[in-house]
């Protein structure tokens, strides 16, 4: 067996109070180190000590200088805070084996803000806006939900309030605290509906206590969105259905779906909100509709959904690493898409396909009995009003769904 490889490289976490904030062991590795890493803000909270210092480029360029220094000795990277809470130490973690790191975490930004606010930290949403899009929040926009979300900037707090305004939550209570734990240390505090355009400090963490506004539609994290919800032309798997099949799709924390024919985005997206970092790929054919999901991922919290353009089976290999699930809808019929979606599955993965024509559902029936899978038939009836004032059932059209689990 292999031996794993010996630590060469040190992840220090450090706060805006410098050396003296650290402990006597973190103090010690940065005083010996031979090569300090570090961006310009936490290399000058560093005094001399005749170490060799390599400033941040950007971060592909300077991790690849620091990889290019493996097996050298009293190598030490500079992080802000908890490297590992969103910070760099989780980066290096997927480009380096583990076992070469040793990481030391100062307290981080949350904790501080939490700290400010007395607010327990088991009862927070902690979330970053730092090189995402802000409307990442959005599906924790839950009246009474606390939330710590670490900023790219000192623009991000007003395009939060603008956020929070836009989506019904003015009322809440926002603070941006910055530069926590320094001599700088400051805060602003105000409601989503009165806060300043004006920036803050860069180094900002905001909290927002989610309060929404009277008549504010709130939409829960739960499979199942009304149907207006979304943008669509018609293409759209309705709102009984669709809680159904993402049920289904059982949406795990990072796992893949593949939405094969994806329409609006309705199941891709449904599937990222049910699941904390889960990731999905919207395959589409139609332009107009690929701009639909575009919309629809921004305006309901999902920004990180991948769009490939194509049509299933051709298109799959755009799609990228193997999926956890896969849904089928619109392409069930067509030739070759089942069987490829099926072979791209990783072992153990889920596969959903909804069909409505009979054609469709032919194509389910043969891939049961080859894949051992579950056949359901979905049939819903909404209550209507007449041009009398008297209510009649009005029945959608019958969809049978397939559940099959990969071996």
């Amino acid at each position: 067996m292999t031996p794993p490889p010996a630590p060469w490289l040190t992840v220090v976490g450090i706060g805006e109070d410098g050396l003296p904030g650290l402990s006597a062991a973190a103090r010690s590795v940065i005083e010996t180190a031979a090569v300090l890493v570090g961006g310009a803000r936490q290399l000058a909270l560093v005094p001399d000590t005749g170490a060799e210092r390599l400033e941040w480029r950007g971060l592909r360029e300077t991790l690849a200088a620091a990889e290019a220094l493996r097996g050298r000795p009293g190598v030490v990277v500079l992080a802000s805070g908890d490297p590992l809470h969103f910070g760099l130490g989780t980066t290096l973690t997927r480009r380096l084996d583990p076992a070469e790191l040793v990481v030391l975490p100062h307290v981080s930004s949350f904790a501080l803000a939490a700290a400010r606010l007395r607010w327990s930290i088991p009862d927070c949403r902690l979330l970053t806006a730092h090189g995402r899009p802000v409307e990442g929040i959005v599906p924790h926009l839950i009246p009474g939900a606390r939330l710590l979300v670490l900023c790219a900037d000192g623009t991000t707090p007003a395009a939060l309030a603008d956020l929070l305004r836009r989506h019904g939550f003015g009322p809440s209570r926002l603070t941006a605290l910055w530069h926590l734990g320094g001599p700088a240390e400051g805060r602003r505090d105000a409601t989503a509906d009165a806060w300043a355009p004006d920036p803050t400090p860069d180094l900002v963490v905001m909290a927002v206590d989610c309060v929404a506004a009277a008549g504010a539609r709130v939409l829960p994290r739960t499979p199942g969105l009304p149907d207006d919800a979304f943008r669509h032309d018609g293409q759209l798997t309705k709102r009984v259905v669709r809680a159904a099949t993402v049920a289904a799709l059982q949406p795990q924390p990072h796992a893949l779906l593949w939405d094969v024919g994806a329409g609006c985005g309705s199941i891709a997206i449904e599937w990222m909100r049910a699941a904390d970092h889960a990731r999905a790929v919207a395959i589409e054919s139609h332009d107009g509709r690929r701009a639909l999901i575009a919309d629809n991922a921004l305006a309901l919290g999902t920004p990180g959904l991948t769009i490939v353009a194509g049509r299933a089976p051709e298109a799959l290999a755009e799609a990228g690493p193997a999926p956890d699930a896969v849904f089928v809808g619109g392409a069930v019929s067509r030739p070759g898409v089942l069987e490829a979606c099926w072979d791209a599955l990783k072992p153990g993965g889920r596969l959903v396909a909804n069909a409505v024509t009979a054609e469709a559902e032919a194509r389910l029936l043969e891939r049961r009995a080859a894949w051992d899978g579950d056949l359901t038939r979905l049939a819903v009836s909404h209550l209507k009003e007449t041009a009398g004032g008297l209510h009649l059932w009005e029945a959608l059209a019958p969809v049978t769904q397939l559940v099959a689990v990969k071996p």
